[in-house]
């Protein structure tokens, strides 16, 4: 996802990152705009000319786009639409949550004040500005649950720690942290169960239960984490296993700054485009969380359609007629 950021300077970098910055007078201050470039391990649908010559690898997540954008502000900067420094980081590992944790001392060294974002949404108006003020996208975090035994032949089972039914319990219990407190929403999304190879003649020794866990806040996501963790030790104390775990893609909760967001509303309201207000949170989590922990900012989002197929889907493709938006967005946000 683009994101820009406003220091007041603005900035212009790429992956680790590595800036590049058009000089102005010292008396501007600076903003920033953040993109990303991932793509997924999927296969691309349909037959788009543009379509990827890489098997089971897709832009299914509109960062294709993303680098478009932030490409045309650059020429936009370029022309003089914007009379301040401005950083665009070009960013790297944002399906995994790395990247805006790499980017975001970007901001407190170049001395950025505010930070702003864009993604794609369907199910919105094309060419609409989304925004949800507060919490817009929850926290999440992969977690990977590993229990160890002895393998043995399978006609004799009790020669070895066959840990399946630990694996099957554990998952058990992980499917039953699926609630809501209150208002606030707790998932936790079952993605993997493995025992054994499937050979029929060995009783296996090890497991694996792959979750991930989402939640509005990053405290009641770790609440999750510890009580899976507990369980998956306790269960395997008891069957005499060993267990071990890791965490995978840690992503922050994303928080709009309130003004920071007015800004984005009186910029759409400027350039005449459509504001919606999102009722709901997107549920997908955003690694420019990070970047909103280091200064104040806002995410928008800018619709594809209501009828356009979402992201991370077979079907979905960045349509190009939103990109001028987001260029004239980050334009009007730049200017200040």
């Amino acid at each position: 996802m683009p994101s820009m950021s406003i220091t007041w300077p603005v900035s212009v970098a790429a992956s680790r990152p590595q800036s590049t910055i058009r000089q102005w007078p010292e008396t501007y201050s600076a903003r920033s705009l953040p993109r990303y470039r991932h793509a997924l391990p999927m296969t691309e649908g349909g037959a788009l000319p543009y379509a990827s010559q890489n098997k089971g690898a897709a832009h299914k997540c509109g960062h294709d786009g993303h680098c478009a954008a932030l490409c045309a502000m650059t020429m936009a900067v370029e022309n003089g639409a914007v009379k301040r420094p401005v950083y665009l980081i070009f960013e790297t590992g944002e399906e995994i949550g790395l990247g805006g944790e790499l980017c975001a001392p970007l901001l407190a060294e170049k001395g950025i004040r505010e930070v702003y974002a864009f993604h794609n949404l369907s199910g919105y108006p094309m060419g609409a500005v989304v925004y949800r003020r507060g919490l817009t996208q929850p926290a999440s975090e992969g977690l990977s649950l590993q229990l160890r035994g002895t393998p043995s032949h399978a006609s004799a089972p009790e020669e070895g720690k066959n840990p399946a039914p630990e694996i099957a319990r554990l998952t058990l219990s992980a499917q039953g942290l699926n609630r809501r407190d209150g208002a606030e929403m707790k998932m936790c999304t079952v993605t993997g169960v493995k025992v054994g190879s499937g050979d029929f003649g060995i009783s296996p020794g090890e497991g694996e239960l792959r979750v991930t866990l989402r939640a509005e806040r990053e405290s009641a996501m770790k609440d999750m984490e510890v009580a899976l963790v507990n369980e998956a030790r306790s269960l395997a104390e008891k069957a005499g296993l060993q267990m071990e775990y890791r965490l995978w893609d840690v992503f922050p909760e994303t928080r709009n700054d309130d003004a920071c967001l007015d800004k984005v509303i009186s910029a759409a309201g400027r350039l005449g485009i459509q504001a919606v207000e999102m009722a709901d949170i997107w549920r997908a989590s955003e690694d420019f969380g990070h970047l909103l922990k280091a200064c104040p900012g806002a995410l928008f989002y800018i619709g594809t359609g209501e009828g356009h197929a979402p992201v991370h889907t077979d079907g979905y493709d960045f349509p190009d007629e939103i990109l001028s938006v987001a260029v004239n967005m980050f334009v009007e946000l730049a200017k200040g």
